[in-house]
């Protein structure tokens, strides 16, 4: 059976916490059995993210890249579900999310959309985060997080855009400007939402992104006139080679040990 939906997971050294993205689309496809395909893009992975991955019935896809676009792009290509979502492998959905994509798409009035971002714990700087988040996204309605949409849509728009930075806010201008082209809108879930991991502000304190703001605004500047070459370096030791500490796997035990009623 040619699964209705294809969720799409870019991992790069995610063993602590595929288990837990790959359980919370398993239970959000409970209404879908049998349709929904998880595909778990392994990306320079060198732990078990792959092994767990397999246990947990995913499809696996490679790739090398050191950009998240392509990453994802990769994933998308090997999908065969009519319905493309993707989430970030830290993360996790809730229950009733993918009911609620399948309901707007079918609905005819959406090209595709987001969903709502909310961290898995609160702290005063991130709620500061969360409401900046929220201000973003409602002043420009290009909602991000999991994004949503047919797979002739993403198809039609040429994927995720192929930029190493800013590229959910990119790829969302790009949905929302075809999807006004078929007199279709772009939205976000309002049902459900995103569960944002807190493991970077775990690892570097909850005012991390502010602080990163203040040290690296020179390089920030830089890449405003064009010159993104620091850029590029602090992207790649903020996400792609970011360290994946044994201190996680406590958060992933804990996070999946089942609940005592």
């Amino acid at each position: 059976m040619k699964p209705v939906i294809s969720v799409i997971i870019p991992a790069h050294n995610e063993e602590c916490y595929v288990r837990r993205c790959i359980a919370s689309i398993r239970r959000a496809a409970k209404q879908y059995p049998g349709k929904t395909e998880i595909i778990v893009v392994c990306n320079r992975c060198t732990d078990k993210t792959e092994e767990i991955a397999r246990r947990c019935g995913a499809v696996i896809v490679k790739d090398s890249s050191r950009c998240i676009a392509k990453v994802r792009n990769a994933g998308i290509a090997a999908a065969t579900g009519q319905i493309i979502v993707t989430i970030d492998c830290d993360n996790r959905m809730t229950p009733g999310t993918l009911n609620e994509i399948y309901r707007l798409l079918r609905s005819g009035r959406y090209i595709g959309g987001g969903a709502p971002i909310r961290f898995e714990r609160y702290s005063v700087p991130l709620y500061l985060n969360d409401w900046m988040c929220r201000i973003g996204f409602r002043l420009t309605g290009l909602y991000c997080g999991i994004f949503w949409a047919k797979k002739s849509t993403f198809d039609a728009i040429g994927g995720f855009a192929d930029i190493r930075a800013m590229e959910d806010v990119e790829t969302a201008k790009r949905l929302k400007a075809y999807g006004k082209q078929q007199g279709r809108g772009y939205t976000c879930l309002r049902e459900n939402h995103l569960i944002n991991s807190t493991r970077k502000f775990d690892r570097d304190g909850d005012w991390m992104y502010f602080k990163l703001l203040a040290q690296h605004i020179g390089t920030l500047s830089k890449a405003a006139r064009g010159d993104g070459k620091a850029l590029d370096h602090l992207l790649d030791e903020l996400f792609y080679d970011y360290p994946h500490d044994t201190a996680a796997k406590s958060v992933q035990s804990s996070a999946t040990r089942p609940r005592r009623s």
